[in-house]
């Protein structure tokens, strides 16, 4: 089994903590999934429920408040502290917290490495770092679910993650394909890679992508357009590469770049006889 290469010191990682860079902004599809009031909250959290995230009122937690965000920290769902005035925008009788639940059920990683092995085929992935534009979320699942890919890989914190917005956008592909969140990128490349899966880096710089052979074990790591993959998971990655373009433009729409890539691993498959 192939060694991964050597990283730089590990990303520090310590138990969810209240999220104050994601933006809150809301899209009206998110209503329908709306749960309000702590005992609705609390039961889907014990029970399970899948949820994107936890917004709570800013100020001093007591009472049930401070046990529903302690049971969301151990279920790992991202906290957002925001002014009381925005729950009031969304919803009446908040009881100064709002639950955002998931449109779709998640897998788990191995759920995704399973479906390789059902199939009978080197894993295929694709890991989003940064994507926080749902529609390109939505477009990305669908791609990879045509590209034969065994699931998707998305981080819990400053991205984007199963909402309906998203769901919708992938036109019914989740239905077929694999959607994984992880509270810790960095160290799920870390891990797979251990396994013998190559990490390749879709970055402005490094190796031509037409140059390289997607042979094997493979995961394509995608950024968004306006950041990129961050300096710490490329760094993390096996392999940095690039998609070549002319003119004045230097970047592509983050969806249209992981379809380029996508099919260059599809062809390499499944070559032409």
């Amino acid at each position: 089994m192939r060694q991964p290469p050597h990283v730089s010191a590990p990303e520090a990682f310590d138990a969810p903590q209240i999220d104050t860079q994601t933006p809150v902004e809301e899209d009206s599809l998110y209503q329908v999934n709306l749960l309000t009031g702590r005992n609705p909250i609390r039961e889907a959290i014990k029970t399970g429920r899948d949820m994107e995230k936890l917004m709570i009122a800013k100020g001093e937690l007591s009472g049930s408040a401070r046990e529903i965000v302690s049971l969301a920290k151990k279920a790992g769902i991202l906290i957002q502290s925001v002014e009381r005035s925005r729950l009031d925008q969304l919803a009446r009788n908040h009881q100064g917290m709002i639950g955002f639940a998931s449109a779709y059920q998640y897998a788990t990683v191995e759920d995704i490495l399973q479906t390789a092995r059902d199939r009978g085929e080197d894993p295929f992935i694709i890991v989003l770092d940064q994507i926080t534009d749902p529609h390109n979320l939505g477009a990305v699942i669908r791609t990879a679910a045509c590209a034969g890919a065994h699931g998707v890989i998305v981080p819990l914190h400053r991205a984007v993650g199963l909402t309906p917005a998203a769901v919708k956008a992938s036109a019914g592909a989740v239905e077929h394909i694999k959607v994984a969140r992880v509270t810790n990128l960095n160290q799920t490349i870390k891990r797979l890679q251990k396994q013998g899966i190559w990490f390749y880096a879709a970055q402005t710089r490094g190796d031509d992508y037409r140059s390289v052979a997607f042979q094997g074990p493979c995961a394509l790591v995608i950024g968004s357009e306006g950041e990129g993959v961050s300096q710490l998971t490329a760094a993390t990655c096996d392999k940095q590469i690039h998609i070549p373009m002319q003119g004045e433009l230097n970047s592509l729409n983050a969806s249209v770049a992981a379809g380029i890539l996508m099919y260059a691993v599809y062809s390499g498959r499944r070559p032409l006889v």
